[in-house]
């Protein structure tokens, strides 16, 4: 156990907004088992080095540096994180910090069923399903794999196993799936969970993003109205980036509209990569190597100034940024070029957690 275990944890530190550090997005590995077209449509990527991936040690170490400051909540991401082998060992060492009060993880579903029973026995609280189609031909078609039927033994073993809270997230395209929204939440009604629609995002640079593709949360809720009635908007939860409503049968559902309505002025998350590169904003170009002063063997209180200087100095608000380009219509190009993805793999989305 790292010294930032088992100290009291400092005065909250907040960015240049006043927005506080409380959530931590941990990506385990940059290796995915699909090739979905809007987060990884190329068969092959430049990864990592292996040997620069952090070991779950590693990992915990940093993550009591961040707790020391503020974080209390960790999200382990991905590429898919269920391909880091013995992913219940690294959940149990995080739990160790009484400060971590949720451990979430988002998946593909495809080898969940395999490992949710070690992963709930370890104290996982919750766990997030992408799940974009019902249909086994869109399925393939948008992942080009046919794992469909693991996915769904996915889903259905999360509840077996005991856990509650299900998620399901599926990125809401237009002319893609945009005439299965009520099909996904009745799905969700049948598994006790809640689905997420996300408006498909600019981010990376090597999918075909366009804003004619964006269903808008707007149009989500028009569509959704249309065949359930009146919806109801729910009270705003901390700084989670759903927006939650609920229909009139008392069923809840979430949109997180990050494209049309970013929510940059309430975003308390930054994101580490496998290899330690730290990230303040989903669409920073830029990150901060944690991975070299950490295997330097750099002082506690050196990591956390390191941290807290990072934090204290971040003036991120990415995805109005982009917003703003719309007005001068540059917001079609590509965030960043397909060779410069090739150079720097961190400036995928597979790296650093989405």
């Amino acid at each position: 156990m790292s010294e930032s275990t088992v100290g009291a944890s400092l005065p909250m530190v907040v960015d240049t907004h006043h927005r506080p550090l409380r959530s931590l997005r941990l990506s385990v590995t940059d290796r995915c088992n699909l090739r979905c077209q809007y987060c990884m449509p190329e068969e092959e990527y430049v990864w990592l080095p292996r040997e620069n991936v952090l070991s779950f040690e590693e990992m915990q170490q940093l993550a009591g540096y961040f707790a020391d400051l503020g974080v209390d909540k960790v999200r382990l991401t991905g590429g898919e994180p269920l391909l880091r082998r013995d992913l219940s060992r690294l959940v149990r060492l995080l739990l160790q910090d009484r400060r971590i009060t949720e451990i979430a993880l988002t998946t593909n579903g495809i080898l969940l069923a395999d490992q949710i029973q070690d992963l709930y026995e370890a104290g996982l609280h919750r766990v997030t399903v992408s799940l974009d189609t019902l249909r086994p031909e869109r399925f393939r078609q948008l992942t080009r794999r046919d794992e469909f039927a693991r996915v769904i033994e996915g889903i259905e073993s999360v509840g077996k196993t005991g856990f509650t809270g299900l998620k399901l997230d599926t990125v809401a395209i237009r002319g893609f799936n945009d005439d299965e929204l009520v099909g996904l939440i009745e799905f969700a009604k049948h598994y006790r969970a809640e689905v997420r629609f996300i408006e498909y995002m600019d981010v990376g640079g090597a999918n075909d993003w366009s804003l004619a593709k964006v269903l808008s949360r707007a149009a989500i809720l028009e569509q959704l109205t249309q065949h359930y009635g009146p919806i109801v908007a729910l009270p705003a939860r901390d700084a989670a980036p759903a927006q939650r409503f609920q229909l009139p049968d008392g069923t809840t559902f979430g949109i997180i509209p990050s494209t049309t309505t970013p929510f940059c002025a309430t975003c308390d998350r930054s994101r580490v990569t496998a290899d330690g590169m730290w990230y303040l904003c989903l669409y920073a170009s830029n990150g901060q190597d944690l991975r070299q002063p950490l295997r330097a063997g750099a002082s506690p209180d050196h990591m956390r100034a390191l941290i807290r200087a990072g934090w204290e100095a971040r003036r991120d608000r990415g995805a109005e940024e982009r917003k703003s380009l719309e007005r001068s219509g540059l917001r079609n190009g590509k965030l960043i070029g397909i060779d410069q993805l090739r150079e720097d793999p961190h400036l995928e989305m597979h790296a650093r957690g989405g």
